[in-house]
């Protein structure tokens, strides 16, 4: 089946909140107007069970189909959270809060799924339930762990959980997903490299160069994706920042740099940890300096379960045609805390595209309204595919 009508009708409404959404970024947990808004309108639409607080600021609710003879329990999840970006689009309705967006068109997300719940709870034309996912911190405070650890499978009885983004570069409403591996693992790198602090001038023999030191740990760090990763695998090591001294002429005692690590599986993601530590320690100790590494896990890799996600894409297949759908794309090296939801239960990531633009995260980055009845309709046929009256 194609767009859904009452999606379509839905299309301004739906727009509507996202601009409200779009004007008051709010960052990580610190959610509380998003979120209590999402649970004011779901309660206005007759959810049968709204929950709020979980994991810290997230909200569930519930609606129950027209038969529940299946028993059949699946959840649908949207992220909440802006980014610390600075917005430059010129949109009328462009952020009013400084250093804040929307820049990852999670306001889009938010609101497509609470098109979505409008639409089933008007209709209702399914057996079984569904749970509808609101998460605070996909942008790097492990939300969808939160509300995993908070208990969030076994109270609502999910079987099955799905999720969605948007994509800048893929044409508008075409669907793109692929089984296994789709989203890479993240963790973020810290090492402090400490030497000897001196004149920057006279008496440098005397010093331990620390940034000298830290810039040759940063060279040799190159080494460790394109001569210790099997070269059909795939891995991502960004040294991002360097901050050291604070003059012209004094060499510095500290160096911090800062830097995401991204790879498709377990080994490689062991490995590339296990010779980052190597060789930031031995090349520092190489030049008399010092160097600490730490590592902190943000999440997995994001791995889409076979049948699910078969089933997600045939679902795209009905609202954008089989010439829209891609079903084996190639994985990206992006991260996506979703893959918390999916270690706990099967299911499937798909990816939405918004047509041509800037990328996510960038502070130009405009998320395309004219998805939006796609997104409500993927959503809507989902459940009332996945669960048939």
């Amino acid at each position: 089946m194609p767009i859904i009508n009452r999606a379509a009708d839905l299309h301004d409404e739906v727009a509507a909140w996202r601009h409200d959404f779009h004007r008051h970024p709010e960052l990580l947990y610190d959610v509380h107007r998003t979120a209590t808004i999402v649970a004011d309108r779901l309660k206005e639409f007759g959810c049968d069970e709204v929950v709020t607080g979980l994991g810290r600021t997230g909200v569930v609710a519930m609606i129950r189909g027209r038969k529940r003879t299946s028993g059949k329990v699946i959840g649908l999840r949207a992220d909440m959270d802006a980014l610390p970006v600075h917005e430059d689009t010129g949109l009328e309705f462009t952020s009013t809060v400084p250093g804040k967006m929307h820049a990852c068109g999670h306001d889009g997300h938010t609101a497509m799924l609470l098109g979505a719940a409008k639409y089933l709870s008007e209709t209702r034309n399914f057996d079984g339930d569904v749970a509808l996912i609101f998460q605070p911190a996909e942008e790097g405070g492990a939300g969808g762990k939160a509300m995993v650890d908070d208990g969030l499978m076994d109270r609502f009885r999910i079987q099955e959980v799905y999720g969605l983004h948007n994509m800048p570069g893929i044409p508008a409403g075409e669907f793109w997903i692929t089984p296994g591996p789709m989203l890479a693992s993240v963790d973020t790198i810290s090492i402090r490299v400490t030497g000897k602090g001196g004149h920057g001038g006279g008496g440098v023999h005397l010093a331990v160069d620390t940034i000298l030191v830290a810039a040759q740990v940063i060279n040799a760090l190159q080494s460790v994706v394109s001569r210790n990763v099997d070269a059909l695998q795939s891995a991502v090591l960004s040294i991002c920042s360097f901050h050291s001294g604070a003059t012209h002429n004094v060499i510095p005692e500290v160096a911090e740099l800062t830097g995401t690590v991204r790879t498709l599986n377990g080994a490689v993601r062991k490995l590339v940890e296990a010779r980052i530590r190597d060789v930031a320690m031995n090349t520092a100790a190489a030049y008399g300096a010092r160097a600490e590494v730490s590592f902190e896990p943000i999440c997995p890799v994001l791995v889409n379960h076979a049948e699910q996600t078969a089933f997600a894409a045939n679902v795209a297949r009905g609202i954008s045609g089989s010439d829209k759908v891609n079903a084996g794309m190639a994985p990206v090296m992006g991260g996506e805390d979703f893959a918390f939801m999916l270690e706990a239960r099967p299911g499937a990531f798909v990816f939405l595209g918004t047509g041509p633009g800037e990328m996510c995260h960038h502070p130009r980055y405009r998320f395309n309204d004219e998805i939006i009845p796609a997104g409500i309709s993927y959503w809507a046929r989902l459940v009332e595919e996945a669960m048939p009256a």
